[in-house]
């Protein structure tokens, strides 16, 4: 059977691997003027890939493992994860709203750089805002548990 440390090891591994498709998928929308629905798709499969690399560490090995390890920083590190994936949520909230209103514009297939995003829906300008505020929450708390974990992964299985 495959040990705690190599377990460990690859799930550090694979949450460390997440961090550049993030990088990435949000420099593609960063760079680009007029998100059109490629850029959408291809901004939307490096995200994919970074939750995934993310969420599958989480899910499968990590939270079944939280009961016997419950305090101090398991504890910190949990509760900075889970807060991550609420700002995620959140952010979440504000896309499905944004996605629909440029869609019933059709401003994925025909995008139109001189239209005012603000003027498609008189709550875009919150949505908006529930965007960012939900991203940024995500990446400083996804930050904060990754350096916890690092701390807690050199503890448990490196000295």
């Amino acid at each position: 059977m495959v040990g705690d440390a190599t377990v460990a090891t690859l799930a550090g591994l694979a949450v460390t691997a997440s961090f550049p498709f993030y990088l990435y998928g949000a420099w593609i929308v960063i760079d680009t003027d007029t998100v059109t629905w490629p850029v959408l798709t291809r901004h939307l499969k490096y995200i994919l890939v970074g939750l995934v690399l993310t969420t599958v560490p989480v899910v499968g090995w990590m939270v079944p493992r939280l009961p016997d390890q419950f305090g101090g920083l398991a504890v910190l590190h949990a509760v900075l994860g889970l807060q991550a994936y609420a700002m995620l949520t959140f952010a979440l909230t504000g896309i499905v709203r944004i996605f629909q209103a440029k869609y019933e514009a059709d401003l994925y297939r025909d995008p139109d750089p001189d239209v005012d995003l603000n003027d498609l829906h008189e709550n875009m300008s919150a949505w908006r805002g529930r965007l960012r505020l939900g991203v940024f929450g995500y990446v400083i708390f996804w930050l904060g548990a990754y350096l916890v974990g690092v701390v807690r992964y050199v503890q448990l299985h490196l000295l």
